[in-house]
This record gives C-alpha cells, structure tokens and sequence, in this order.
C-alpha cells in the first residue's frame, strides 16, 4: 500500500488558497465562523443518508446543521463552519466517507438571496460562469416532457423506463424522481455555467420549508446547485415549526424501517431549539469537489490527501 498522498502539492496549495478566500469571503459581510462537535449523539433520520456509527453508540456528524441551527436559535446570527463531515458507503470519482463541508445561514435572507450568494462565493472558484435557475419542474419537462410533481407512481414507472432500466418493485414516487435526475437529469445541469435547481417535491422538503410555485402546489424551499453535471451544494429556507419538524423525523424513521433500516433516535435538542429559530437561510457545499473543478481534478481522490480511510 502506498503511503504517498494521493493529492499533489499543487492541490494541497489550492485548498488552503481556497480555505483562505472562504475565510476573507465571509469576513467582509460580517459571518462569524462558528465550531460544533463532530461527535453527536443522534444524526439524520432521512432514508436516504447513512451515518458512521462509532462502537460507543455515537454517530459521527453528516453535516453540523442540527448545531449551527442551535447557536442561531440562541441568538448568534449569520454563521459558517468548515468542517469534516462522514457518511457510510460512500465512494467513488465524487464521494469519499469522509468530506469537507462548507455551511453556512443567513438570518432574514430569501432564499433567492442565498442562492445569489453561493454563486457569488462558487464564482471565485469557477469564475465567469453564468447563473441558471430552473424550477424543479421546468427541469423534468425540459429533459423528460412531463411534470414530476403531478404525476402518478404508475404513470412515472413507465415514463422512467423509455430512459433508464432499473429494477425497483417497492419503489416509492421519490425513488423513482430522485433515480431519474441523478441519471438523466444531472448530466445536462451545469454544462454552460452554475445551475440552481429550486422548489423540489414537498415529500423531499427534509428541513426546508413548504411554499406554492405559480401553479399554486405545494413545493420544498430548497435549492440544489450543479456544474458540469455535479451537485455542489444544497440549500434550505429553514424550517422552523416544532411539530411539522417532529412530524418529519417520525416519518422518516417509519420509511426506514419498512425499508430495513434502522431508526434514528432524535435529536431532542434541536427539535426543542427551533421555537427559537429566527427566519433564516442556510446551504451546504462540498469543498472537496469544489476544488476538484477548481484544479480541472478527474477525481475526488485528487484533492484528498488521504482519501478512504487510507
């Protein structure tokens, strides 16, 4: 086994360029960079996101979300953090188990605004890219012809197997949504510039808030961002209902055991935080891959020093 880092030092440089462009970014709009624990004793319910759980029972964090929210319900205002963050089963060109997120909120911010933001901070690194924003929606009829948030689970089946061939048999409306944009949509988001994709279906809000588009359905507060077909970053309008909250991780825990999965205990303390959690915007990026389009990087094991546990 190779002991040598997998990242050459040109790429070592460029992330700590990057961490230092990160750190003056925020300094000039007044962020405060904020630390939480990686180690926590519950983590996320959503089925689709498996955590690292240590032998003591504890999990180690798949991002510091449920933390910032506190300091921001204990009244500490716009804050981001640069931290490792872990998930299970993840690797590959743009996955390693353990990763670099960059989060951060903002207190009062639209969600437009948030989204306006992250592409002024990405265009740093991915500089003279042009912003695109499509709905959800508009993004399944321009590539697929059919409206994914009005559509039945049968109807979708047949409509997801003239373009992809997977065997699901349980498979949910979302199973089904999120196989077709990983597979076919995601490769043409990005191509000419930074695409926003917003105002997902509700049942995939996970901790953003509910809203109607201009054909007046229900849809998620949320954003995700995409360059060259690669997911970037994913943002929420912060849910700050307790009970809806509650209802949430309560789904979600049904979901994975039908599922086989185990449930997640929850994180009491963050669901008690939000009848103190001000109106607020927050997103995720993934620096690993930001850098890896940064420094034009075939893999993510390009700017790992050590990737996979190595």
């Amino acid at each position: 086994m190779s002991w040598q880092p997998s990242a050459s030092f040109n790429n070592i440089r460029a992330r700590a360029a990057m961490l230092a462009k990160i750190r003056q970014f925020f300094a000039e709009r007044n962020v405060l960079e904020v630390e939480t624990p990686l180690v926590c004793d519950s983590t996320v319910t959503d089925p689709y996101i498996e955590s690292l759980q240590l032998t003591s029972g504890d999990y180690l964090q798949t991002s510091p979300e449920y933390a910032m929210k506190r300091l921001l319900a204990a009244g500490i205002g716009d804050c981001y953090q640069i931290c490792k963050a872990f998930r299970e089963d993840e690797s590959g060109l743009r996955h390693n188990p353990e990763f670099t997120l960059l989060e951060w909120y903002r207190v009062g911010f639209s969600l437009d605004a948030l989204m306006d933001e992250v592409g002024t901070l990405v265009n740093l690194f991915l500089p003279n890219k042009k912003v695109e924003k499509l709905t959800y929606q508009e993004a399944f009829e321009r590539t697929l012809g059919f409206d994914p948030l009005a559509i039945s689970l049968n109807d979708l089946k047949a409509k997801a197997s003239q373009h992809i061939q997977l065997e699901m048999p349980d498979g949910t409306l979302d199973d089904w949504l999120n196989a077709l944009i990983s597979l076919v949509i995601e490769p043409t988001l990005g191509k000419e510039g930074l695409t926003f994709i917003y105002q997902y279906p509700p049942s995939q809000a996970a901790l953003a808030k509910l809203t109607k588009n201009d054909r007046t359905q229900s849809v998620a507060a949320r954003f995700e961002l995409y360059y060259q077909g690669i997911e970037l970053a994913n943002g929420f309008d912060e849910l700050t209902d307790q009970p809806s909250q509650a209802e949430r991780f309560a789904k979600d825990n049904d979901e994975r055991q039908q599922r086989g999965q185990k449930r997640i205990p929850i994180d009491q303390a963050f669901l008690t935080s939000l009848a103190q959690l001000p109106d607020c915007s927050g997103v995720a990026l993934g620096l690993d891959r930001l850098l890896m389009l940064n420094t034009q990087s075939p893999s993510i094991q390009d700017v790992l020093t050590f990737p996979d546990r190595q």
